[in-house]
Order: C-alpha cells, then structure tokens, then sequence
C-alpha cells in the first residue's frame, strides 16, 4: 500500500468516526428532549376558570408539535444510518472503510447534527419559556379583589412568568452566538486539516516521483555498463 492510499484510508476512518458520534449525539440529545417536551404537553394542568390568551396556546402547541416533529426527524435518521456504520466500525479491516455509507449519507448525517442540536434546543428553550407562561399565568394574588388593582398591577403568575422570559432570552442569545462562533471555528479547523493534509500528499507525491526517478536512472545506468 502507498503513502497516498493510507492517508486516504485514514482520513476516510476519522470521517467514518466522526460521523458516528455525531449521530449517537444526535439520537440520545433528540430522545431526550423530544420525551420532556411530550411529558411537558400531557402533565400541563390548565386551569378551566382562567381565560388563556388564544396566541399562547397556539404557540405553545405548535412549538410542542414542531419540536417533537423535529427530534423524531433526526432520531428517524440517526436509527437508520448509525447501524451500517457500527457494523463497519467493529470489523477490524481497513478496506472495510469503503463499505460504510457515511461518505454517501453526509448531508443526512449533518441534517441530523443540526435539527437535533441547534434547532431543537432552539425550539425546547422557547417551550420552557411557553411553558412558563401557560403554567403561571393564572396565578393571582388573594388579596386583589378590587378590579382597578387587578389591571394596574402584576400578578404573581406574569411576575414568574417574565422573569422567566428575561432569564432565557440573554441564555439564548448566548447560545446563538456560541453556535455561531463554534461553527466558524470549526469550518476554519477542517479547512486547515485539509490544506495541511493537501500538502502532506504532495509532498508525499513528490518524494514518490523523485524514488521513481532515481529508480530509472539506475537502471539505465546499469544497462549502459551492461
């Protein structure tokens, strides 16, 4: 085997492993919160005398609704693609690498990644902040029985629930500027690795040629003589 295929060969197994954390992230991360988001729909008690807001509902439903749409998706893809690759990964054969569909399922693969990492924990941090406000909303105080103090002051109920809104906006704005940044350092590192492994195989290419060359001119000079 030469220098150029085993560097192949290794860089098709880093891909080949890479690809497998990433989808036994994405399944235990997607039914994970896509099982609180269920147990968040089911145990939610909403009070019958309360008149909810019909905005609230509608956007605490359909949040529920497209956050499990979206974990089951990237569990769906995780569950399919992630047997064939362990099956590769635990033959002990490095042509084995060629058989793992990981190379053709990419883009499945980083569609996953994504549902199950940054648009569904996008989507669970606007359920616990939905959540809130459906739950605590109906809280009243006692002792406002007056009804021009009912309108003039906050309650108890949308005091808890805008102080959980002003808690988990900042967090998710963190968390969309950490996602952004880790995204940008990483293609910056693969785009590196991949000059830096570039360069290796020209160099790799070039001493090739020059044994070659070597080669040929010791031939031609042992049959001269001859």
């Amino acid at each position: 085997m030469s220098l150029n295929e085993h560097s192949m060969q290794a860089l098709s197994w880093r891909k080949l492993y890479l690809s497998r954390a990433k989808l036994k992230a994405s399944s235990r991360t997607s039914a994970l919160l896509s099982g609180f988001a269920m147990v968040a729909m089911v145990e939610v008690q909403l009070d019958a005398e309360h008149d909810y807001p019909q905005g609230l509902l509608i956007a605490f439903s359909a949040c529920t609704t497209v956050l499990v749409a979206v974990h089951l998706f990237a569990l769906m893809i995780s569950t399919c693609i992630l047997p064939n690759i362990e099956a590769v990964s635990n033959v002990h054969n490095l042509n084995s690498v060629k058989e793992s569909p990981h190379e053709r399922m990419h883009r499945h693969i980083e569609l996953a990644w994504a549902f199950s990492t940054v648009i569904g924990t996008l989507l669970f941090l606007a359920e616990v902040v939905l959540l809130c406000w459906v739950k605590f909303l109906p809280l009243k105080k006692k002792t406002d029985n007056l009804p021009q103090s009912n309108s003039s002051t906050i309650t108890s109920g949308q005091a808890a629930a805008i102080a959980s809104t002003s808690i988990m906006v900042p967090f998710g704005l963190i968390f969309i500027v950490f996602a952004v940044h880790f995204y940008r350092s990483l293609v910056s590192h693969k785009t590196d690795r991949q000059f830096q492994e570039l360069n290796e195989l020209a160099e790799f290419a070039r001493l090739q040629d020059q044994l070659d060359h070597r080669g040929d001119t010791i031939s031609s000079a042992v049959t001269h003589f001859a």
